[in-house]
């Protein structure tokens, strides 16, 4: 039951147990108090569910996606369309959701999100059976929708977390997307199964289960996800800072790229997303070219996914140890490493396999990093805003990778488009180092 003051249980519990910790002279976050430790165990438990539905459904758009493009369009320098219109979507809903988010919540937010991708994934059943590339390029824009409710759910996980655990709770909720990431590409031959008795083309199944566990993971948060974590960490910091005037967009993007630290955070989420979506993009298509059957594509597709997130929480817990600067130069490092794996991988089953899972462990240490550095470096008040910013701008730039990675491979292989990610890896890896100097001397 609410105090007469209309505070919750869990900010009066808060309040008691800092007035508890201020009588025997020790200082206790508000974090620490009781009813916020539980909210935010049943945060990341939600979060967790929600994100291993919504990744599984997600999961098809880069393999049996990529091949439904190819098929629609007829064009292999197109089928990057599919990857370009998804990632599109994020970036154009990444600003929306974190708005949404900050007025009403993370549920009202992340539930949108799911919602909204499965409607794309519904348009997508009506591209492949009807071959409209505007349904393609429709239900691809929305799917994306998806995609910017995975990102947004790692800074849901850490809303009431501890500041020294930031790392390891973001990760853990990044993590999670394995099992349904990993599964996901692989929903080409189950879809078959699923769309034989539909009546309906075979890649269209696939979008047919992404439909089901898309609704699901939707569902989870409007109706779980209470209380909120974002309003609940809001009412907090408000009663410490006091009030704060809302800032437009324009007013986020100066604060944020006035903050050097910030400005780094957001360069390397940038270059994280563009590199690692410039190689996946064209690599069922690649691996298509050289005889792979859609099993093998989806097992590679698959092995890159788990490099993505299943070492998540050891990179969020090297975050938390030796700093997220550090984590972020290794990960520079193995972004590298995978170039040079794929330039000699020939078309190698084998070779793609391992240079696509080095890209997937590139960009989670670059993610989940510069994740923490921007949460720890912006003010609380503009904290969903950045987020949502930052987000948006690593999926405009990566459209725009998917975009060109079509022409590129089809003019100089997919060799030479792993070059793109050495220019981006290279200065990176320099700021990196001298971002790590200057907060040492300072």
């Amino acid at each position: 039951m609410n105090d007469p003051a209309g505070r919750g249980p869990a900010e009066t519990a808060a309040e008691s147990a800092a007035g508890t910790a201020a009588a025997s002279g020790t200082f206790l976050p508000w974090q620490q108090a009781p009813e916020i430790v539980a909210t935010q165990r049943r945060t990341v438990r939600l979060l967790i569910v929600a994100q291993v539905l919504g990744t599984l459904g997600m999961g098809a758009s880069p393999s049996v996606g990529v091949l439904l493009a190819e098929e629609v369009t007829n064009s292999e320098a197109m089928a990057g369309l599919a990857r370009t219109s998804m990632t599109l979507g994020a970036a154009l809903v990444g600003i929306p959701l974190a708005m949404l988010a900050a007025r009403g919540g993370r549920r009202v937010a992340l539930g949108c999100g799911w919602f909204l991708a499965a409607f794309g994934a519904v348009a997508l059943i009506g591209a492949a059976v009807t071959d409209s590339v505007g349904l393609l390029i429709g239900g691809m824009l929305l799917f994306g929708a998806g995609t910017a409710a995975s990102l947004q759910a790692r800074f849901a996980a850490a809303d009431l977390a501890l500041p020294a655990r930031r790392g390891r709770t973001l990760s853990i909720v990044v993590w999670s997307g394995t099992l349904g990431a990993v599964l996901g590409p692989n929903l080409g031959d189950p879809g078959a199964v699923v769309a034989r008795p539909l009546g309906l083309p075979p890649l269209a199944g696939a979008f047919v289960i992404a439909l089901v566990m898309l609704i699901a993971a939707g569902l989870m948060m409007v109706l779980l996800l209470r209380p909120d974590p974002l309003l609940t960490a809001t009412e907090h910091e408000d009663r410490h800072r006091g009030p704060v005037e809302r800032r437009s967009v324009g007013q986020v993007v100066r604060v944020l790229w006035g903050l050097r630290t910030a400005r780094f955070a957001l360069l390397v989420t940038i270059g994280a997303h563009l590199s690692m979506v410039s190689l996946m993009t064209m690599t069922p298509v690649q691996m298509h070219h050289h005889g792979a059957s859609l099993m093998i594509v989806g097992i590679t597709i698959s092995i890159h996914v788990l490099g993505m997130f299943a070492l998540s929480p050891l990179v969020g817990w090297a975050s938390d140890r030796i700093g997220p600067i550090r984590v972020i130069m290794l990960g520079q490092l193995i972004f590298i490493g995978s170039t040079i794996t794929a330039v000699i991988s020939g078309g190698a089953e084998s070779w793609t396999m391992i240079s696509l899972f080095l890209l997937g462990l590139g960009w989670c240490c670059g993610t989940v990093p510069g994740s923490i550095l921007l949460s720890e470096s912006v003010p609380a008040d503009i904290r969903p805003s950045s987020q949502g910013l930052v987000d948006t701008a690593m999926n405009a730039f990566a459209a725009l990778a998917a975009l060109i990675s079509g022409p590129i491979f089809a003019a100089v292989g997919f060799g030479g488009l792993s070059i793109m990610a050495v220019l981006v890896a290279v200065p990176l890896l320099g700021y990196a180092v001298a971002t790590e100097r200057r907060l040492a001397v300072s």
